[in-house]
This record gives structure tokens, sequence and C-alpha cells, in this order.
């Protein structure tokens, strides 16, 4: 939740969700049933800054706790930000966030040979201290260093009962940030924060198929998945089924995910996926817009 132009100031942020939650409240509104979660790179980002900046006098924060801040945060202005647009609409329905847990397997190879980049790039004698608390930094060439850490499957969304609760009783609920906060379980059944990155709509997908969703809606910023995308034969993928669209080659670091959640979910028992732009999700509700996703 950022601004176009990628500022993440406060006033940033907050003008983002604002416009972020009108489409979303027009489906409320309508008497449809909502379930929402988001992505947290950005503000995940600006923490991660503040832990290289303050390395050397303040243990950095992990990447557990980091992603439970930012769902604190942004869960907090989603629902009054989504309270507010229902209100404007005559719609009085209740929001609520749930900060939420995600389990992924301790042996996940993700975490001997962590592969996905976060932040930003630093000089080698500056990742140093970073080392030290025990990250892990890659030179990346001339742009310098970055730190990888693992993406691991998501397995379980560990609060999807509290979800279900609060739906029943006639909450709209903003649940499942960032694809969740990444925890495994010793042998004892404890479970433990990780440092980890779990992909935003894998996370999304596992939340819809654990709560027997109906429809998932997968928002980005171009109105439908493309063929040849930023090419001169781009074209948008409109009705299609899980076979087809996992037949093509999408980039890993985009589309491929969003992609591959819209599929998983289908192919789990889900009736339909979506994929397109955030103010087109009422008519991609309708099936009259995005990339329309189906099993064979």
């Amino acid at each position: 939740m950022t601004a176009a132009d990628g500022r993440a100031a406060q006033a940033d942020q907050l003008a983002a969700v604002a416009r972020a939650v009108e489409p979303i409240a027009e489906l409320a509104a309508r008497g449809i049933e909502v379930l929402l979660t988001h992505g947290n790179g950005p503000q995940v980002g600006n923490l991660l800054v503040k832990n290289e900046l303050s390395a050397a006098v303040v243990p950095p924060v992990s990447l557990d706790w980091c992603g439970a801040q930012t769902q604190g945060t942004i869960g907090f202005i989603l629902v009054n930000a989504l309270e507010a647009a229902l209100g404007a609409r005559g719609v009085q329905r209740r929001v609520a966030a749930v900060v939420t847990r995600t389990l992924v397997d301790a042996a996940d190879p993700g975490f001997t040979r962590p592969t996905k980049p976060i932040g930003r790039y630093l000089p080698e004698d500056d990742t140093k201290v970073l080392v030290e608390h025990g990250q892990v930094w890659e030179d990346r060439g001339p742009r310098g260093w970055r730190r990888v850490v693992a993406s691991p499957e998501p397995l379980e969304i560990l609060d999807a009962p509290a979800v279900s609760a609060l739906a029943a009783a006639g909450f709209i609920v903003v649940a499942n940030g960032g694809g969740g906060i990444p925890v495994v379980r010793d042998v004892e059944g404890r479970l433990h924060g990780v440092e980890a990155v779990i992909d935003k709509d894998l996370g999304a997908a596992l939340l819809a198929r654990t709560v027997t969703a109906d429809l998932l809606v997968i928002a980005t910023d171009v109105e439908a998945v493309m063929l040849d995308y930023g090419t001169s034969r781009e074209r948008p993928i409109g009705d299609t089924t899980t076979s087809e669209l996992r037949s093509l080659a999408f980039a890993s670091g985009s589309m491929g995910p969003k992609v591959d959640a819209a599929c998983r979910f289908v192919e789990a028992g889900g009736a339909r996926s979506v994929i397109t732009s955030l103010d087109r999700i009422a008519a991609a509700v309708d099936g009259s817009a995005g990339t329309q996703v189906r099993k064979d």
C-alpha cells in the first residue's frame, strides 16, 4: 500500500489504502461476503532499512516480527478506511483485522539455501554488522550486496479458525497480510517465528481454500494476465483454464506467483479465480473483466 510512484510516507499509505478500499466497499454493499488480505513488501522494506541504520546500536528485528508489525499497522489502517467507505454508502458492517501466522516446514530447503532477495543493496562493509547478527548477504555485482532469505511453502494458516469465526459473526475480516507470519513447530509442538518471507499470493490462495471461499481475486497493476507482456504483441488472457495457464511461462518475480496461486486455488476445489487490477475487481467478480481461471 504505497503511492503509485512508490512513495511510502504515512500520508501516502493512508491515501493509497483509501483508494484501494473503494471497490471492496462496493462489493460489500452488494451483499458479497469479503475476506481481505494484502501485501506488505514496502513496509517490511522500511523496517529493514531501520534495522540496517541502527544495527550497531539496537539489535535488528527479525523478519517474523517485521511481518507481525506490518500486519498490525496495515490491518489498522485498512479497518479504518473500509469502515469509512462502508459508512459513506450507508452500510453498517463491522471490520476486524487478525494478525495471522502461517505454518511452514523447518526442513524446507529454502532455509539451507535461501534465495529470496529482500531490501536494498549495500556496500560490503555495511553488511558486516548484519552478518554478525546472523543474516545472509550475497554479492550481487556492481549494485552491491543484498540480503537473501528463505521463501518456504505455506502449509497451514493457523489462525484461519479465528478468521472463520469472525466472518460467521458478520465481520469483514482482514487477515494473512504478506502471506502470514512464518512459523515452525518444534519437536515439542511449540511454535516459533522464523526468518523467512512467504509469497503473499500463495498465502492468499491457501487461506481462501482453508475457509472454503468460492472465489479468489488477485489484484495487481494490470487488468489481466498478458501474453508477450511488454512487447508489441502484448495481449490479455480472458477466460482460461488451469491447464492452459500452466502451459505458459511467466516471470517468477511478478506474474508467475499470481498465476500459480490462481491455479492452485481452482485445482484444490475453488470454483473460480480472477487476476485483475484493483479498480476492475467488481467487474471481475461478475465475470466480465480480468483473467478468469476455471478448472478444465
